[in-house]
């Protein structure tokens, strides 16, 4: 090889070598401002799964199975249902087992059916920012319960998936039209102040609280019916609504639990009853 070559080699190898450093410093020097530039986008850009499962940030340890996977697996896993049993028997999935999460023999439960059953056990809710099912999750874990799953999509998720996988007023196959929207619900919610005004307007009205929620006070004394809520004994002031032409005025605790029962006022043709926003918290504040 000539000289000039391994002049050429060498004056090469020395731009190289330098390249290298120059590159090697100006990224010592510029990652740390890339990161202090970046860090917002990675903590404030929203991913997909974030978007439509808010609460799954809150629980890491807790882990979901998706849509598809429950269907798939449905056979080989025991489904439970951990809301109240009013929302249970108003709309649930088929073959979900009914055990509600406020219930104090919730773990108990759980242990016995292990020792009795080795599948997965998925809990389910209303989905997406309901945290019931997330709890149910967790606190069977915090019980050593093992091969736990959270169904975080819901039951209204399910419902227009799988309609004849659901069970809506103990009738199946269900019509995902059936499903009643949050649009549906507020053309039956009155404000306070309205719901007040229209109490004694040839209304009969019904406070579904039970016993704790009423901490005895009633919101319109002698103007009023207390009735648990229970679609049976509703029944008796549905139809004397409807035959007598009168308006169902009915409020609750704290304005969620009438949701489920708009289900039932609808199946009834019931042509006209309202609820009241916020329920009894509500029209306290007021």
């Amino acid at each position: 090889m000539g000289a000039w070559a391994r002049g050429s080699n060498t004056t090469m190898a020395k731009w190289q070598l330098i390249t290298r450093i120059k590159r090697t410093t100006m990224n010592a020097l510029n990652k740390p401002m890339l990161l202090l530039l970046l860090l917002p986008l990675l903590f404030t850009l929203p991913t997909k799964a974030n978007e439509e499962f808010p609460v799954r940030s809150l629980y890491p340890k807790v882990q979901p199975i998706e849509l598809e996977e429950l269907r798939s697996r449905f056979d080989g896993v025991v489904v439970f249902d951990v809301r109240s049993g009013y929302e249970y028997e108003t709309l649930h999935i088929k073959g979900a087992r009914h055990l509600a999460l406020n219930d104090r023999d919730f773990i108990p439960a759980l242990q016995q059916l292990r020792q009795e059953d080795p599948r997965p056990f998925v809990f389910y809710c209303n989905g997406h920012t309901c945290k019931k099912s997330y709890n149910a999750t967790q606190k069977a874990q915090q019980a050593n319960i093992d091969n736990v799953y959270v169904f975080d999509a819901g039951i209204f998720t399910w419902t227009s998936a799988y309609p004849d996988q659901a069970v809506l007023l103990g009738k199946s196959p269900v019509d995902p039209k059936q499903l009643l929207s949050k649009e549906k619900l507020a053309e039956h919610m009155l404000e306070p102040e309205a719901f007040g005004q229209r109490v004694g307007q040839n209304a009969i009205v019904l406070d579904i609280r039970d016993t704790l929620q009423k901490n005895a006070i009633s919101l319109f004394p002698m103007q009023q019916r207390s009735v648990p809520l229970d679609n049976t004994r509703l029944q008796s002031f549905i139809d004397q609504a409807k035959s007598e032409n009168r308006i169902l005025l009915i409020y609750d605790a704290v304005g969620k639990q009438v949701r489920w029962l708009q289900y039932y006022l609808e199946e009834q043709e019931v042509p006209s009853y309202y609820f009241m926003k916020g329920g009894a918290k509500g029209f306290l504040a007021y």
